[in-house]
């Protein structure tokens, strides 16, 4: 059981929608005979399982209460139907009780130049998973807002099962699709989109591919021994790794593998292996 001081303006009506109880319950629970009441008034709330009531002290701020009780700022003023963060001492904010569920988080507090794309690559997760996570209707953030950001046990793949594919001019989910393995179905599900519009540079996760073992030039003993030969590419300007292994047919995993390459850093005129000559 919890209490609520009525405050100027409020209505019973108002009261029941904001904790989410009818108000022939609060009537009920207080002994009340009509639905007037009169600032100051301490109504017994009927305990909810969601939420739990904090009353605003000197010196809170809605971050400093969202730190406090694992949640979030936009989530506090979804709830209490706040239009600015500015608090009063003395005002009554009801706070989200997080349940025991399948899906784990952690609160990440926004810095300047954050975009949540940024963020999602950062936490290898999805733009759209964290605003599903935190009931975001658009891409704008604000310095100091702090997000949910599912980890393990989200309905995500897991990520072992993926490597990622950069979107290049002309292609489709069909496309893309059919290169990896996969149906349209599964890339849509896997990578949480909406549609089955795509962006160059939007990057997605794929199968990842199983790719015979190539040869890396390591010590061999025996007769009649021939060092390898192999399809080369020499890096021209705008070329990175993953349009090159696309362009022929093999993965950016293969090409480090197969050049010693610590990163995906290429230089203009420099000499790629691609492919042992068979």
């Amino acid at each position: 059981m919890q209490t609520y001081i009525v405050q100027a303006g409020d209505t019973l009506y108002g009261i029941s929608k904001q904790f989410g109880i009818p108000f022939e319950e609060i009537m009920a629970e207080n002994n009340l005979t009509t639905t007037v009441i009169t600032p100051g008034q301490v109504l017994k709330i009927p305990t909810s399982e969601t939420t739990t009531l904090y009353v605003v002290k000197k010196g809170d701020t809605l971050y400093s209460i969202a730190n406090k009780y694992d949640t979030t700022v936009s989530d506090l003023m979804e709830l209490n139907n706040l239009k600015t963060n500015v608090l009063s001492i003395g005002q009554q904010l009801r706070i989200p009780v997080h349940q025991d569920t399948s899906e784990n988080y952690i609160v990440y507090t926004v810095k300047a130049g954050d975009t949540l794309y940024k963020i999602a690559q950062e936490y290898d997760t999805t733009v759209q998973a964290i605003k599903s996570s935190n009931q975001l209707s658009s891409d704008s953030l604000v310095i100091g807002q702090q997000l949910k950001i599912p980890v393990e046990g989200s309905s995500t793949p897991p990520v072992s099962n993926y490597q990622t594919y950069i979107v290049q001019s002309g292609d489709t989910l069909y496309k893309i699709a059919l290169e990896f393995g996969m149906t349209v179905d599964e890339l849509i599900e896997v990578n949480e989109l909406e549609n089955n519009n795509l962006v160059v540079g939007q990057v997605l996760r794929v199968k990842k591919q199983s790719l015979p073992d190539i040869p890396i030039g390591s010590e061999c003993y025996g007769t009649g021994y021939v060092e390898p030969t192999f399809v080369t590419y020499t890096v021209k300007s705008g070329d990175n790794l993953y349009a090159i292994a696309r362009k022929y047919n093999t993965s950016v995993e293969n090409l480090k593998l197969l050049n010693g390459l610590t990163s995906d850093n290429l230089s203009i005129g420099q000499v790629l292996k691609i492919r042992e000559v068979s």
